[in-house]
């Protein structure tokens, strides 16, 4: 089934290029089934980038998904129209009243800054509380992970003496078997890029349970065995080009950079780097989505 988004959104081109399964909204009314509802609070700065690399992801699943943006009201990213974000986004206010299957909060390029001082961190907070009654689930990729892991759990973020910036393996927790990594080799890789990092026992002191751990980039993937809400501290989303376009801005800007490790064939900055982690992106969404589609009450986003 495919994935259900505003009918103008300019990503819909580049979903549709990419043979993912676009439904239109009149369409989607006719089928008697009550569609996946998603919540995609976009932090990121390249809003259209981000809004097809998880509608990409989302749009995968056999099931009809329907997506809403949202942003934040307390601050007006730079490099986004505002008759864009007028025309397809949601902010709290307008969306309070409605119940959603899934949020997705995800990275913003502030996780240098701590939290109390990030502009629209009070907003956040409500935001996650808020969904703590009106969304059945959550995920949070990397600062969005560290954000939710610091409202629900306390988990302090930490600076590193230098970016972790490449494509890091990771191995499984071979403790327990998880639904949601059925499919998984015990070795996969995902993309890295941040300043900061969360600690291994202070994520185990709370409870929550380490999914996959990098012996280079330290914590990878966290939940919650209750709730089973899902902490991405990396980028599975990213496109092949991601970690590219960030090194060629950071040089264009004169800022210290090393080359992302793991990432450019022998370290050759003129060659193409390749996707290796892609097919891991498609099958924890996948595994998530059947999930949420197995646990979630039918009547839940009807109240």
């Amino acid at each position: 089934m495919p994935i259900k988004i505003h009918d103008n959104l300019p990503a819909r081109k580049v979903l549709l290029n990419e043979l993912v399964d676009v439904i239109n909204s009149s369409n989607a009314e006719k089928q008697d089934i009550r569609p996946l509802r998603f919540l995609l609070l976009n932090l990121m700065p390249k809003k259209l980038q981000t809004e097809v690399q998880f509608a990409r992801l989302i749009g995968a699943s056999p099931l009809q998904i329907e997506l809403t943006l949202m942003t934040t009201n307390t601050y007006s990213p730079k490099n986004t129209k505002k008759e864009h974000l007028i025309e397809f986004y949601k902010t709290l206010d307008e969306i309070k009243d409605n119940f959603y299957d899934v949020l997705i909060i995800t990275g913003a390029p502030i996780e240098t800054i701590n939290f109390k001082d990030v502009q629209y961190w009070q907003e956040l907070n409500t935001i996650i509380e808020w969904s703590l009654t009106n969304v059945f689930r959550r995920i949070g990729i990397c600062w969005g992970a560290q954000a939710l892991l610091k409202v629900l759990y306390n988990v302090e973020k930490h600076t590193m003496a230098d970016k972790l910036f490449g494509v890091f393996d990771h191995n499984l927790n071979q403790e327990k078997k998880y639904r949601l990594l059925q499919g998984f080799i015990d070795r996969f890789p995902m993309p890295v890029s941040r300043y900061t990092e969360v600690k291994e026992a202070e994520i185990k002191s709370t409870g929550l349970e380490i999914l996959a751990l990098s012996k280079d980039s330290g914590v990878g993937m966290v939940r919650c065995p209750k709730s089973k809400d899902l902490f991405i501290l990396n980028h599975l989303e990213y496109d092949a080009i991601t970690l590219k376009e960030e090194f060629l801005r950071d040089k264009s800007e004169n800022i210290t950079i090393d080359i992302p490790q793991n990432y450019f064939p022998d370290d050759d900055v003129l060659r193409d780097p390749i996707n290796r982690w892609r097919p891991y992106a498609f099958l924890l969404f996948s595994n998530f989505i059947n999930e949420v589609y197995q646990d979630v009450p039918f009547e839940f986003c009807k109240k």
